[in-house]
């Protein structure tokens, strides 16, 4: 960890290259939100139903649409976009320092092929025929398996396990207890029980991709499992052996996706959504939480699954009648014919 970093609002704003208005020469030492921001803090304002807290904050400055921004008397950053330009902003502030160079004494680094600029953490393993590139940091106790590669620039966190013949691309964040290219479940039945499929394929996975902490992304049973650029996983993510990703599709937390699903580009998954194996979802689809995709998706779209939040008592006798639904089905689709027949009677 670093010390504290502070910018002028002058500095700040050449930095994210936006107008500001007010004092440049006032100081930030970090963001909070605008209820709880005080002297001295960043604040931003992406949604509008907050407006009446931007009046009574006490940031020193705040991020703002240009329309806010021309009836606000104090000091402000202008943005069409806030709550990017606070993602920006926060990246400045970030106190976490990339480690030095070098590699600590308890690692043990059989691969060659490591780059002069990686930094290896204590306890690591990094063994014959791996590659990491330029600028990579791997953090303490991490493994990296026999012939796999990382890219340039990386961060992989503590106690990451990476397998062998997984491939990395450039810019790719990891948490802390992700496990990649572990095997994909996959079993014979057989006379004597369960025979095991090996997972002869491996990993894949693009650039700018982050992964939270204790997620899995099992290798592929012959082809590789594929993760596209610019994807991201919260943590408790699970993929399966054999699934393709598309680019710039992200996942919340708990998401699960069944062996050789294929996922569109810019799709959203909210958390704790599940998907069966062996199906395919289209570009830019919307999966709203806890939704349980049963079959293929090839349109565009927002979808979801289950029954809304209700009283205790009204979900269990509703939940009671889901058993009934099919015979009231029927029994309404033939009162219908029965009142078309004597509609049809009497004209």
């Amino acid at each position: 960890m670093s010390g504290q970093k502070t910018f002028s609002l002058a500095e700040l704003a050449k930095a994210l290259e936006l107008e500001f208005q007010g004092d440049g020469e006032t100081r930030l030492i970090g963001i909070a939100p605008l209820a709880t921001a005080n002297a001295g803090y960043l604040s931003f304002l992406s949604n509008i139903k907050f407006k009446t807290a931007l009046q009574t904050s006490s940031a020193s400055a705040v991020i703002l649409h240009p329309e806010l921004a021309a009836s606000y008397t104090g000091n402000c950053l202008t943005s069409v976009n806030p709550y990017l330009s606070y993602a920006q902003a926060s990246a400045l502030f970030d106190p976490m320092e990339k480690p030095r160079a070098g590699v600590h004494p308890s690692a043990v680094v059989v691969a060659e092929d490591v780059d002069d600029s990686v930094a290896i953490g204590a306890s690591c393993v990094i063994e014959q025929g791996a590659q990491i590139g330029a600028g990579t940091v791997i953090g303490p106790g991490t493994v990296v398996g026999a012939n796999s590669r990382i890219g340039k620039n990386c961060f992989i966190h503590a106690n990451v396990s990476i397998y062998h013949g997984v491939s990395i691309a450039d810019d790719v964040i990891i948490h802390s207890g992700v496990v990649i290219g572990g095997d994909g479940f996959g079993f014979a039945p057989g006379a004597s029980g369960w025979q095991k499929v090996h997972q002869l394929g491996g990993v894949r996975i693009g650039s700018r991709v982050e992964i939270g902490a204790n997620s899995c992304i099992d290798r592929g049973a012959l082809d590789d499992t594929i993760i596209g650029d610019d994807v991201i996983c919260d943590d408790y993510t699970m993929i399966a052996h054999n699934v393709v990703i598309g680019d710039g599709t992200a996942m919340a937390a708990a998401c699960q996706i069944a062996g050789s699903t294929v996922i569109g580009k810019a799709c959203t998954f909210a958390g704790n959504v599940g998907v069966v194996g062996h199906i395919t979802i289209a570009n830019r689809v919307h999966i709203t939480a806890r939704t349980m995709i049963t079959k293929s998706i090839l349109k565009p779209g927002s979808y979801s699954s289950g029954t809304g939040m209700m009283e205790t008592g009204l979900w269990r006798k509703n939940a009671a009648r889901f058993a009934k639904l099919d015979e009231l089905y029927r029994r309404v689709i033939s009162l219908e014919k029965q009142l078309k027949i004597q509609e049809k009677d009497e004209g």
